[in-house]
């Protein structure tokens, strides 16, 4: 027997070429191979009689061959083979292109399977490319639920089928993980019968089944490594903090904080008497006031002699935390730095110095606090702002400049709760879901092209009353495949047809970091009137005179997006709104857009996105930070999530440090798991 280890080249048929191809996918053992799911099935098994089938439907049907096959040579590279079947309701021509594999095989007289999808019009039915298989052979793409594989270039569908039945020829499956009582109770199958049945299911019905089994398993391995993450977690010690009187920073904030936000610093305070690293989310909606909770935090570090660092996504918003944070701190008594790569030598080198002394107790910056040149005397608390922008291996080395000291991350992406677990891992979560007292909802409408003339004389009305306005479009250039405004193209035609008196600027991803930076403080200090952009506002610095947002062709974007883009907004004390066009009149779309209008909770538009459109499009391609699942689809299995994530807890209580085989089993695959997931989680 072979092991799971081997690499695919022992398998017949699998040579370097092969195996390149294979490597595109991420396989390389036989276990790979083994764990290459299929991304859906075709069921084969039902043959139709020639006159039911229908155009564009695929089916199997069983017919005998009417004629020798001709070919035809059309011209180099293109041979044609036609040949005519029929059964007992009807008659149909076949063709197939550069087929010498059917101008072979099909005889004159015998019987066959077919599968394929029949096209054409009253004049004649025709059928093109179709498989085929005797009657009396194994069957192999006819008369069975075929897997569909993800594919790459060069490698067949036909080709992964024959690999794969290869290897669970040749060896085990993978493991039992499961302990019986978790498969008897959530009705999953053994391991061995679900890796063979997810490949070579029976029915629809079984191969289901081994897809909840193998969903249930993933969900169960990550939820059980994240509980060991936590366990290993409270095994780090640290010295409580013992000084908690936090009433003179309470006494220097000019307003009152809300519930959430005394929830939150609550939460923080705990974390510090504890004598482990706090790993704190802190999560809030746009608005809710994270970086009151976060100063909060740091001024209790202070007090407790040590130094704390906030690190920022762009220069532009660290150096806005700097400004709000040394208004703050100055009466206080605590000395803020700023350390960002743009700062001249001489500038970055004095700042550094009175971090490793000690003078600077706060250093707020981006990037340039990880690099090695930037030392602290005494690092107790560290801060990520919009966790999203930085990976685990980031956050670690910013860690690493302390002992063990705490962190807190700050993120203003409301997420679903059901997924704040699998988004940050191991963090424990708290939630700002009230706004300051003051805060004005943005007003929210959704219109048609036909409102163009008065989205124009809003946007006017704006500027003359002072204040600026945003035009997000979803597109950088001009495409006519997609048929949606481009900004490039959009800010031309606004500054020079539609507001030539007005201070048009542009902002978009393909520009430079420094090009982007310099157009947004610019717009923030008033240098322009109306700032034509992509997305790539969506996390960025507070503009408290923007009071109007209009988000050209909103259909484009997903829920959630929509609502940051709306949070960019709304931030003085000025009454503000948000304007959302759209071509589209499907009704479902429409429904979609005017939930939007109807509610400014993120939390709930979160939850609405994610049923809609799914995790992929929730958090943006590959910024998700999600672990990369074979098989598992956080938008269809959310209850399988809940049931694993509640059997993994218990099972982690009970045997999670025993010596049984499913044990150790179940701890390597967890290293396996996270191992793979390492540089895509966050």
């Amino acid at each position: 027997m072979a092991r799971l280890s081997d690499p695919v080249t022992i398998l017949k048929g699998v040579g370097p070429a092969r195996a390149k191809q294979f490597a595109n996918l991420n396989i390389f053992t036989l276990r790979d191979l083994i764990c290459h799911f299929p991304r859906g099935y075709e069921d084969r098994t039902r043959l139709v009689p020639i006159e039911k089938l229908e155009p564009d439907v695929p089916a199997c049907f069983r017919a005998m061959v009417m004629n020798t096959p001709r070919t035809s040579h059309i011209r180099k590279g293109l041979d044609i083979t036609k040949v005519q079947v029929a059964d007992a309701t009807a008659r149909l021509n076949l063709t197939f292109f550069n087929s010498k594999f059917a101008a072979e095989q099909l005889q004159y007289g015998k019987e066959y399977i077919f599968y394929g999808a029949v096209s054409g019009d009253f004049i004649g039915y025709n059928m093109t490319n179709p498989t085929f298989e005797p009657p009396d052979s194994p069957p192999v793409t006819t008369r069975r639920i075929l897997p569909i594989y993800p594919l790459t270039a060069g490698l067949s569908n036909a080709a992964i089928l024959r690999a794969v039945r290869q290897a669970l020829a040749i060896c085990d499956p993978p493991e039992e993980i499961l302990p019986q009582t978790v498969r008897r109770r959530y009705g999953i199958l053994p391991a061995e019968r679900a890796y063979r049945a997810i490949h070579e299911p029976e029915s629809m019905a079984e191969a289901e089944q081994a897809k909840k089994r193998l969903v249930f398993e993933e969900f169960f391995l990550f939820s059980a490594g994240l509980s060991l993450m936590r366990a290993s977690r409270a095994e780090k010690r640290t010295a409580a903090y013992t000084d908690l009187n936090m009433e003179p920073f309470f006494a220097a904030l000019p307003f009152a904080l809300t519930g959430a936000q005394k929830r939150a610093i609550g939460d923080i305070l705990g974390d510090y008497q504890k004598g482990v690293p706090m790993n704190r989310l802190v999560q809030g909606d746009v608005g809710s006031g994270k970086t009151m909770v976060a100063a909060a935090a740091i001024y209790c570090a202070v007090r407790n002699g040590r130094q704390a660092a906030l690190m920022a996504p762009t220069e532009i918003l660290a150096e806005q935390h700097f400004a709000s944070l040394e208004t703050l701190f100055a009466p206080l008594g605590i000395q803020v730095g700023l350390l960002t790569g743009s700062m001249t030598v001489k500038q970055k080198r004095l700042v550094r110095e009175a971090l490793a002394s000690g003078e600077i107790q706060v250093a707020v910056g981006t990037h340039a606090l990880l690099t090695d040149a930037t030392q602290f005397r005494s690092l107790g608390l560290v801060i990520a702002d919009e966790q999203h922008r930085f990976g685990v291996g980031q956050r670690g080395r910013l860690s690493a400049k302390g002992e063990d000291p705490h962190l807190l991350v700050m993120s203003a992406t409301p997420i679903p709760r059901t997924l704040a677990l699998l988004m940050y891992g191991d963090l424990d979560v708290s939630i700002l879901d009230e706004l300051p007292p003051g805060r004005e909802t943005v007003e929210t409408f959704l219109v048609g092209e036909s409102y163009r003339a008065r989205i124009n004389a809003f946007i006017r009305k704006q500027v003359e009353e002072g204040h600026q306005c945003f035009v997000v479009c979803p597109a950088v250039e001009e495409n006519q495949e997609l048929g949606v405004k481009a900004a490039t193209a959009w800010a031309e035609t606004l500054q020079q047809t539609v507001f030539p008196d007005l201070r048009i600027s542009l902002l978009h991803g393909q520009m430079k970091g420094g090009e982007k930076e310099a157009a947004m403080a610019a717009f923030a200090r008033g240098e322009a009137d109306v700032m034509v952009a992509t997305t790539v506002i969506e996390v960025g610095v507070d503009v408290p005179n923007a009071t109007l947002m209009v988000i050209e062709d909103a259909d484009r974007f997903g829920l959630s997006q929509l609502h940051q883009l709306r949070g960019r907004v709304g931030r003085g004390s000025a009454k503000s709104y948000c304007i959302l066009t759209t071509h589209n009149r499907n009704p479902e779309t429409v429904q979609r857009l005017k939930a939007l209008c109807k509610t400014t909770d993120g939390f709930r538009i979160a939850e609405e996105d994610l049923k809609l459109r799914g995790p992929g499009d929730f958090f943006g391609s590959r910024q998700s930070g999600l672990p990369a699942f074979r098989v598992a689809d956080l938008s269809f299995d959310l209850e399988t999530l809940k049931d694993a994530q509640t059997a993994s807890a218990q099972w982690i209580e009970e045997y999670g440090s025993s010596d049984t085989p499913e044990a150790a089993a179940l701890r390597q695959r967890i290293g396996e798991l996270f191992q793979r997931a390492e540089g895509t989680m966050n």
